[in-house]
């Protein structure tokens, strides 16, 4: 079994490089496998033929689809899909090979265990709509948060790989990015706490449309798509 885990697709518009990466490893994985996700995937998008693009487009991959929501994803229609169990979390099952990683859950898949919180803010927010093209539910709620630490407390905070859309406040800093607002820095905040306290081989995280790697630890992902195993 192995994971692939890649930045932001953005519907269409980035997801290329996620048909490249099959194209060229052609009858290497299968269902079994996982695609990841980091956020602003568009499996809930704003446009309708975009959206029926995008699915088609994951659902005819071999591998199965892994996404976390980023800040840009039709949030109301995302959370209208009934919440599920699966591998230990809470879940919105899209397809059956499309599933949305809910926020702070974490899933033990075949013994790799994954801690998964999506959401950020949109510094364009002002210049969208609110209920078309951008929704206040992109910002986590003080039950989400709670719920995310009452899970790895459970797990005693250890897990393989935490997987965000943005990043703990230290590295977001480190990347050269300021905090845009107040939910900005409560959700980086957050993060930096599970960053601290938490024990993981690694992180990966999307939203800042670029691919670094900070500590040997914390990967941004945009372009790269990367396997572990």
């Amino acid at each position: 079994m192995a994971f692939i885990i890649t930045g932001d697709t953005h519907g269409t518009l980035d997801i290329d490089k996620v048909v490249e990466f099959f194209a060229e490893h052609e009858g290497e994985y299968t269902e079994d496998d996982y695609l990841i996700i980091c956020g602003d995937v568009g499996v809930c998008g704003f446009l309708p033929d975009v959206e029926k693009e995008t699915r088609r487009i994951l659902r005819e991959l071999p591998v199965t689809v892994l996404f976390i929501d980023g800040n840009h994803e039709h949030h109301q229609r995302l959370n209208d899909y009934p919440v599920d169990e699966w591998m230990g979390g809470k879940v919105h099952i899209i397809e059956s090979k499309i599933i949305h990683l809910m926020r702070g859950q974490v899933y033990d898949i075949d013994g790799t265990r994954f801690f998964t919180f999506g959401g950020a803010y949109s510094i364009d927010k002002y210049a969208r709509t609110e209920g078309i093209d951008w929704f206040p539910e992109e910002i986590p709620t003080r039950e989400e948060y709670e719920e995310g630490l009452d899970n790895l407390e459970r797990n005693d905070y250890l897990v393989d790989y935490i997987i965000t859309h943005t990043a703990p406040r230290e590295v977001a800093a480190a990347l050269g990015y300021g905090e845009a607002s107040l939910d900005e820095v409560s959700l980086r905040r957050y993060l930096q706490q599970i960053a601290d306290e938490a024990e993981y081989k690694k992180w990966f995280f999307g939203h800042f449309h670029e691919d670094e790697m900070i500590e040997d630890v914390f990967v941004a992902l945009y372009d790269e798509v990367v396997v572990v195993d």
